[in-house]
């Protein structure tokens, strides 16, 4: 059944008391993680309920860090701080021996480490390595075509392609250029955006995963998936990358374009929500339906919605905010992690990837937490518990 914002009236919102109790579990699980995840980090996803320990790589690390410091804001606790340093420390050394380094992801791995560090503490050392990752991002940038390449070597041929994800790297971009002076990054970054959403966005406001440039012409090519469940569907994640991508960009360039935008891919999402408020890994699949959840992708859609509120007139921002506090509700109620007996995440039923007859993955991280899940939920209530200056 489709969702409408009129049917979103019928769904309980988030009590201050919810909120709390909320954020009381999610730190003390947090905190009872630290004595396991500070000289090290967390995988990508759970295997049944549970992070194990891993080395500083693959492109997930930099959610771990960002809910280490969301805790510390949110307690004020300096065992938290303490952590994020040393993860500070691991994310310089990575950046400077350029250690599983060769895609996009340096938003993803440095805002929410380096940048936050920066943001909170003042440190010197995630300013210089948060400035050393999106140096290394604009060498992905190819000027035919004017965006920045997802995968692969850069102009490689085969991979000469962007991915809707990237949204989330670009605010390294804009940053660096407040930080620095240098107006580069922010110029690259406005025009990654701008030829992105010119190929992902679709007539019906869904979104491609990820699209194809000619690397002769720097034109458009074609659009597929990667991750979704056919090249033609919306993949859930994708579509949410879409909404807090586009809200993080209008913070930066005060574009009005965006703000249609934002309405478009959200609206999107909202009305493909099956019943119960928790999307599926793709919206070809609804209430009813045996396939998997994919609760970041809620997490995601919720921390876009919150970061878009301060832009929209005030009948708007009512409208998006109350569709946010009832999704956020819902993974309160359904998907949050209650004690540390039960998993050692804190945002149950999420899915990394799952297979299909058209995308070429294997199933990973199927019905488990994963770390941006967790990282976005925990960001939601961080929102959610009064103003707050974004790490991206």
């Amino acid at each position: 059944m489709a969702q409408t914002f009129e049917n979103l009236e019928k769904y309980q919102g988030c009590s201050q008391e919810m909120i709390e109790q909320a954020v009381h579990q999610a730190t003390a699980i947090v905190k009872g993680n630290l004595k396991d995840f500070t000289d090290f980090f967390q995988s990508p996803n759970t295997e049944n309920g549970f992070y194990w320990q891993t080395e500083n790589v693959e492109w997930t690390t930099g959610f771990w860090t960002g809910v280490v410091w969301l805790a510390y804001e949110l307690t004020k606790d300096e065992e938290f701080k303490k952590t994020g340093e040393v993860h500070v420390d691991s994310f310089l050394n990575r950046i400077q021996k350029k250690i599983d380094v060769n895609y996009h992801d340096m938003g993803f791995l440095y805002s929410l480490s380096c940048v936050a560090a920066y943001k909170l503490c003042g440190s010197e050392k995630g300013k210089e390595a948060a400035i050393l990752a999106a140096d290394h991002l604009l060498t992905r940038y190819r000027e035919n075509g004017e965006f920045i390449q997802a995968w692969g070597n850069v102009g490689d041929p085969k991979d000469y392609r962007l991915i809707i994800d990237c949204l989330l790297n670009l605010p390294l971009l804009y940053w660096a250029t407040e930080v620095t002076g240098n107006p580069e990054y922010a110029e690259k970054a406005c025009k990654h955006i701008h030829t992105a959403m010119q190929c992902v966005l679709r007539e019906d406001h869904s979104t491609y995963h990820t699209y194809y440039i000619n690397p002769e012409t720097g034109k458009p090519s074609y659009g597929v998936t990667h991750q979704g469940n056919r090249n033609g569907s919306a993949w859930a994640r994708g579509q949410a990358w879409g909404v807090y991508g586009v809200a993080l960009s209008y913070r930066y360039q005060q574009n009005p374009e965006y703000i249609q935008m934002f309405r478009d891919v959200t609206d999107y999402f909202i009305e493909h929500l099956p019943e119960d408020l928790i999307p599926y890994w793709d919206f070809d699949f609804d209430t009813g339906s045996t396939e998997p959840r994919d609760s970041s992708s809620s997490a995601i859609v919720i921390c876009g919605i919150y970061e878009m509120l301060p832009y929209l007139e005030k009948e708007e921002a009512e409208k998006y905010g109350m569709a946010a506090d009832k999704m956020l509700c819902a993974l309160i109620e359904k998907c949050a992690v209650k004690s540390k007996e039960q998993s050692n995440g804190l945002l149950l039923h999420g899915t990394y990837a799952r297979s299909s007859e058209e995308n070429t993955c294997k199933d990973r991280g199927v019905d488990e937490c994963n770390t941006w899940g967790d990282y976005f939920y925990l960001e939601a209530l961080r929102r959610r518990c009064g103003t707050w200056n974004p790490y991206w």
